[in-house]
C-alpha cells in the first residue's frame, strides 16, 4: 500500500499569549516625579491554515502533533509597544477542511492557493498604564496582563479535487480506466480492494484542454456504516462534479448493482445524488456483438456509455461526454 497519501491529520494548537502591558512611570534626572509612560504587549502568535497548490497530501503533516504559535513581548518604557509573536502557518493542499475534534465544527476550508484562514487568533496584548491616566487620576501604578491564547485539537482533512469521480465496487476496472485515460500510474491487479488510496489522473481532452479524474477505491455494501474502506473514501466524492460509475459487462445485474452503489452516496451524504452521473459498463471487449446489444436491454435507464480500457473501445465517446457534463 502507498502511505504517502495521508488524507487525515490531527494537531493540538496553540495560539499565543498577548504580552502584558507595562505600568512604567517616567523617572528622569530632572523628571523625578514623571507620569506614566508604560507601553501595551504585544499580541500573540495566530495559528493560521494556508492553501498550496504544491501540496497533494497531508503527509508533511503526519508526524505534527502540536503547533504553537509565539506570546507577544510585554510593552516597555517611553511607551514602546511589545513585539507581536510569531504566527504558526500550517499548510495543506487545496480541498482541505479544518474541523474541531470534540464537536466535528467546521472552521475552515481551503480551495486557492495562498488563501490563509486565522484557525485561533493570539491573544490581545495588555494595555500600558499612560491608557488610565486622567485628570482625577495622574499616576496610575497598574496595566492590564495580556490576554491567553487559544488552544484546541484541529482535525485536517483533505477532500480530493477532482472534476470527475470514479464510482464502482472493487474491480470495476477503474485503476484500468483511469491509466489508459491519463498519465496516473495506479496499481492494477485483478482482485479487490487494489486500490487503497485516491489516484488522481490529468485526463487530456481536444484542443489541449484537459480535466481531472480521481479514482477512488472501491465501494462495497455498507460503505455509509463505515464497512470495508468506509467513509474514509466517500468523503472524496463530495467534490467531484461529475460521478462516473463503473459496473462491468461481465456483472451478474448491472442494475442492482447500480442501484446499491447509488444507495450507499444517498446514505453517506444525499447531496451526492444531486451531481450528474454517467454509467460506464467496462470490460465490454469480453462480449461480442450479440451479447452487447443484449446487454444494453438490462442496462438502466441512465445516461451510460459501453467501454473497454483494453481495446479503446468507447473511450473517446466517454471523454466527450463527461466534459459536456462537466461544461453543462
Amino acid at each position: 500500500m502507498n502511505s504517502n497519501f495521508i488524507d487525515y491529520v490531527k494537531i493540538f494548537c496553540t495560539s499565543g499569549k498577548g504580552g502584558a502591558g507595562s505600568a512604567h512611570l517616567r523617572r528622569e534626572k530632572f523628571v523625578p516625579k514623571g507620569g506614566p509612560d508604560g507601553g501595551d504587549g504585544g499580541r500573540g502568535g495566530n495559528v493560521i491554515m494556508k492553501g498550496n497548490s504544491q501540496l497533494w497530501t497531508l503527509l508533511h503533516l503526519r508526524y505534527t502533533r502540536h503547533v504553537h504559535a509565539e506570546a507577544g513581548q510585554a510593552g516597555g518604557k517611553q511607551q514602546r509597544s511589545g513585539a507581536a509573536g510569531k504566527d504558526v502557518l500550517i499548510e495543506v493542499p487545496l480541498g482541505s477542511v479544518a474541523k474541531d475534534a470534540e464537536t466535528g465544527e467546521l472552521l475552515a476550508e481551503v480551495m486557492e492557493d495562498g488563501q490563509t484562514i486565522v484557525l485561533l487568533p493570539g491573544g490581545r496584548g495588555g494595555l500600558g498604564n499612560t491608557h488610565f491616566k486622567s485628570s482625577t487620576f495622574q499616576t496610575p501604578r497598574f496595566a492590564q496582563p495580556g490576554e491567553p491564547g487559544q488552544e484546541l485539537w484541529v482535525i485536517f482533512e483533505l477532500k480530493v479535487l477532482a472534476d470527475v469521480g470514479l464510482v464502482g465496487f472493487p474491480n470495476a476496472g477503474k485503476s484500468t480506466l483511469l491509466s489508459v485515460v491519463s498519465a496516473a500510474k495506479p496499481e492494477i491487479a485483478d482482485y479487490p480492494f487494489t486500490t487503497l488510496v485516491p489516484n488522481l489522473g490529468m485526463v487530456a481532452y481536444r484542443d489541449m484542454q484537459s480535466f481531472v479524474m480521481a479514482d477512488i477505491p472501491g465501494i462495497i455494501e455498507g460503505a455509509h456504516e463505515g464497512r470495508g474502506l468506509g467513509y474514509r473514501f466517500l468523503r472524496h466524492i463530495e467534490r467531484n462534479s461529475v460521478l462516473l460509475f463503473m459496473v462491468p459487462a461481465d456483472s451478474e445485474d448491472i442494475g442492482k448493482e447500480y442501484d446499491i452503489l447509488l444507495s450507499e452516496l444517498g446514505q453517506y451524504n444525499p447531496e451526492l445524488l444531486d451531481k450528474k452521473r454517467l454509467l460506464a459498463i467496462s470490460k465490454c471487449d469480453l462480449l461480442d456483438e450479440e451479447g452487447l446489444a443484449a446487454l444494453e436491454k438490462k442496462i438502466p435507464k441512465v445516461p451510460f456509455v459501453m467501454i473497454s480500457s483494453h481495446t479503446q473501445m468507447g473511450i473517446v465517446k466517454l471523454k466527450d461526454k463527461l466534459w459536456q457534463m462537466m461544461n453543462e
